[in-house]
C-alpha cells in the first residue's frame, strides 16, 4: 500500500539549473526508450534497459547512471499504460507522447532527513529544505515508512514540486459485525447508518456545468492555442475540487464503518460506467455531467481508504437495485415528476413508497448477505435527510450529522 506525499519548494537559481538540466537529458533517455520499446513491441524494464543503456551511458557521460535505470523504469510504465489503452480503444495517438516530465529516482539518487533532502546532479548533489505538511508528520509518526524511490517536478519561478512516497504492508480486514451499504449518484451519495438513510450532497452537478460555463465564456470565439486562453483554462480547478470532495467524503464514510467495524458494501460497477450510462442519452448537458460525475473514481476512493483502515469492502451486482422492492421483489413503478429521474415510486405488489436512493441501499445491503428487516412504510423510506455540502465537510462523523438532524426535528 501506497501513499504519495508532495511538497512545494522554491529554490535558489543555480539549484533549479542544476534540476533542470538533468530534467532535459532524463527527456531525451526517456523519448529514447520509449521509441525503442515501441519498435522492439516490449514493454519490459529489463529488456528496455538492456537495450538502451550502453547507447545512453555513451551520449549522456555526465549524466549520473541510476537516471538511465529510472528513465527506462518510466518508459515501462508508460508503454504498459499505452497499451492498456490501446486494447480498450482510448488511445488517440500511434504512440506515447511525451509532454510532461517527472523525474523518477531510486536510493542512489536522493537522500532524506528531516532537515533536508539531497538530490544527485550533473553538477554534483543539490540539496533542498522542505517545510513539511501536517499530513506528512501523520504517515512519518505511524506504521508507515519512506520508500526507497521519489520523484520531483520543476515548475515556474524556481519552485520544485516534491513526491514522498510512503510504504506499508496491507493489512488484513477485520470480521465485520455489519453493513453500510453506499449507493452512489450524480449528484448525491446516500448511505444507510444504523438503519437510518442519509443523503450527502455532492453538488458535481453544480461544479461540472459551473466550470463548463466558465469554459465556454473563455473559449468562445477564441483559439485555445491562444496564450491567455490557456493561462485561463489551466487556472479552472474543478478535477481539484472534485478530488478534494472525493477524498473527504471516502474518509468519512470509512471512519464510521471502521468505528462500528462495519463492512462498506459498493455496487460493482462495470468498466467505462458513464459510457454505458450515455448511450442513450440524447440531451447533451445531460451526458456531460453523467460523464463528469466519475461514478468509478468515487468508488476507488471509498475503498483505497477502506484498505488503510482496514475496512472490509464488498462489491455486488447493481442491476435493478433501484427498480426493485426489498420486501416482495416486485417492480417499483415511478411517477413521472417532471425530472429526468423520477426519485418516487410505488411497489407494484405492496404499494408502498420507495425514494430510488433508499432502496438501493436496502437492496445492496441484501444482497451483501444482510437479512435484517426492511421498515415497511416508514417514513425514512420516502424521505430521507438531505445533508448539505457545507455541512458533512466539517462533521467528524455521520453518527454527529444523525444527532444533529434529531435535534432539528424536535425543536420543529
Amino acid at each position: 500500500m501506497e501513499r504519495t506525499i508532495k511538497l512545494r519548494v522554491r529554490v535558489d537559481y543555480i539549484t533549479y539549473s542544476a534540476l533542470k538540466e538533468v530534467e532535459g537529458e532524463y527527456r531525451e533517455v526517456l523519448e529514447d526508450a520509449i521509441n525503442y520499446g515501441l519498435s522492439n513491441k516490449t514493454t519490459s524494464f529489463t529488456r528496455i534497459k538492456a537495450g538502451v543503456y550502453k547507447t545512453e551511458r555513451e551520449k549522456h557521460k555526465d549524466l549520473p547512471s541510476h537516471y538511465i535505470y529510472t528513465a527506462c523504469e518510466d518508459a515501462s510504465e508508460r508503454l504498459d499504460s499505452f497499451e492498456k489503452l490501446k486494447k480498450r480503444g482510448r488511445s488517440y495517438t500511434e504512440k506515447p507522447s511525451v509532454r510532461k516530465i517527472t523525474v523518477h529516482l531510486d536510493d542512489h539518487l536522493w537522500k532524506f532527513s528531516l532537515d533536508k533532502i539531497s538530490i544527485s546532479t550533473m553538477q554534483g548533489r543539490v540539496f533542498i529544505s522542505p517545510t513539511f505538511p501536517k499530513i506528512f508528520w501523520e504517515y512519518y509518526n505511524t506504521e508507515w515508512r519512506i520508500a526507497s524511490e521519489a520523484r520531483f517536478k520543476l515548475l515556474k519561478g524556481n519552485v520544485v514540486e516534491f513526491f514522498i512516497v510512503f510504504k506499508r504492508d496491507e493489512p488484513k480486514p477485520y470480521e465485520p459485525k455489519g453493513f453500510i451499504p453506499v449507493d452512489l449518484n450524480e449528484d448525491s451519495v446516500s448511505v444507510l447508518v444504523d438503519g437510518k438513510p442519509m443523503l450527502l450532497e455532492t453538488n458535481t452537478k453544480r461544479i461540472t456545468l459551473g466550470y463548463e460555463y466558465r469554459r465556454k465564456a473563455i473559449t468562445t470565439g477564441r483559439s485555445t492555442k491562444d496564450r491567455e486562453v490557456k493561462r485561463k483554462l489551466k487556472r479552472l480547478r474543478e478535477r481539484d475540487k472534485k478530488v478534494d470532495i472525493r477524498r473527504k467524503l471516502a474518509k468519512l464514510i470509512v471512519k464510521e464503518a471502521f468505528e462500528s467495524m462495519s463492512a462498506i458494501v459498493l455496487e460493482d460497477l462495470p468498466r467505462r460506467t458513464p459510457e454505458h450510462m450515455i448511450k442513450d442519452v440524447k440531451d447533451s448537458q445531460l451526458r456531460l455531467r453523467i460523464y463528469r460525475s466519475a461514478f468509478s473514481s468515487m468508488k476507488n476512493a471509498i475503498i483505497e481508504k477502506a484498505k488503510e483502515f482496514r475496512v472490509p469492502v464488498v462489491l455486488v451486482n447493481p442491476s435493478y437495485t433501484s427498480s426493485t422492492c426489498p420486501i416482495h421483489g416486485a417492480k417499483i413503478v415511478y411517477q413521472p415528476d417532471g425530472g429526468d429521474a423520477p426519485r418516487v415510486g410505488v411497489c407494484e405488489k405492496g404499494k408502498e413508497k420507495w425514494h430510488r436512493d433508499v432502496v438501493a441501499l436496502y437492496n445492496l445491503r441484501k444482497r451483501a448477505g444482510d437479512v435484517s428487516p426492511v421498515p415497511l412504510g416508514s417514513k425514512e423510506s420516502h424521505d430521507p435527510p438531505t445533508v448539505k455540502l457545507g455541512r458533512w465537510l466539517r462533521a467528524k462523523s455521520l453518527h454527529s450529522i444523525m444527532n444533529e438532524h434529531k435535534m432539528i426535528e424536535m425543536k420543529v
